[in-house]
């Protein structure tokens, strides 16, 4: 059988790799020289840059020290582009490999050709984004919260495309509902993962600020953070009020009045509770007596 003109290649992360899994339907050879292999020398100034990237900002060290690289080694993993035109190619992953080829002086760069809609476009640029290493939580929070809305993926198949358990990914979105001034410390690395992901167990808003604070002030550990909001959450729960019944109230109103001192009743769902009866001398105590006729 002869040997398919288009060879697979691996190395992508699981969810990409799915998305760009080389096909005779999707890959296009451009040039004669292509008929035994998927990748293809492109000129870098028939690329135009692909409106979906996520990524905004790119470190100019870590961008030059590729270029570096690419001028000894040449580009390792290609970049993916579709197809436009004749001659005309729009980038759908390798934004950074692609700016550090310009940076090298290349004139052509290798790439799949691939064919592909506007939403697959996105999914591909935003699966890449998440499989970078550097990538702090609240990015990859973003990204998976663009990938649900934008892509219209439920969360299962999400979870499928970036190679994570439903869990995993719901932890990741949970974070975008914490207070702006948190994401941002979480996104500079001022506190990590698990810090977060112990504040936003804390519903008071003000309550989740002062634990905070204090963790950034004091450098507490996570472990900590947790304990703190183990027992905030346990000081909200008991300091809330609870809803006295009228005819409590009334009794305990007719009993104050009667022993001349403030008495406490309480009661249970069950109807089981206590009556209190403060003293505050053998005197007062031997005067409730009487009045118990005791």
């Amino acid at each position: 059988m002869a040997e398919s003109k288009f060879k697979k290649r691996t190395g992508l992360g699981r969810g990409l790799g799915a998305l760009l899994e080389d096909s005779e339907e999707n890959l296009i050879p451009t040039r004669a020289s292509a008929t035994k292999s998927s990748i293809s020398e492109i000129s870098i100034d028939q690329i135009e840059a692909n409106p979906w990237q996520p990524r905004a900002d790119f470190d100019e060290e870590a961008l030059n020290e590729l270029a570096d690289s690419i001028k000894v080694q040449g580009i390792i993993q290609p970049i993916t582009v579709r197809e436009l035109s004749s001659n005309e190619y729009q980038l759908i992953s390798g934004e950074r490999r692609l700016q550090a080829s310009k940076l090298a002086g290349l004139e052509t760069i290798p790439a799949y050709i691939r064919t592909a809609d506007d939403q697959q476009m996105l999914e591909m640029a935003l699966i890449e984004n998440i499989q970078r290493e550097n990538l702090n939580a609240i990015e990859v929070a973003l990204s998976y919260q663009r990938l649900l809305s934008e892509c219209d993926l439920k969360q299962e198949e999400l979870g499928d495309r970036v190679g994570k358990n439903r869990t995993t990914v719901n932890n990741y979105l949970r974070l975008l509902k914490l207070p702006p001034v948190i994401q941002a410390s979480l996104r500079d690395g001022q506190i990590s993962m698990g810090h977060a992901r112990a504040l936003i167990t804390i519903d008071n808003v003000d309550l989740q600020l002062d634990i905070f604070k204090k963790a950034i002030q004091h450098e507490l550990s996570v472990r900590k953070v947790e304990e703190l909001a183990r027992g905030g959450s346990k000081v909200e729960k008991e300091s809330a009020p609870t809803p006295v019944d009228p005819e409590i109230k009334n009794l305990q109103v007719k009993l104050s009045s009667h022993f001349g001192s403030k008495i406490t009743v309480k009661a249970n769902e069950k109807n089981k509770g206590e009556i209190k009866i403060p003293f505050r001398s053998t005197e007062d105590l031997n005067r409730i007596i009487e009045l118990l006729d005791i």
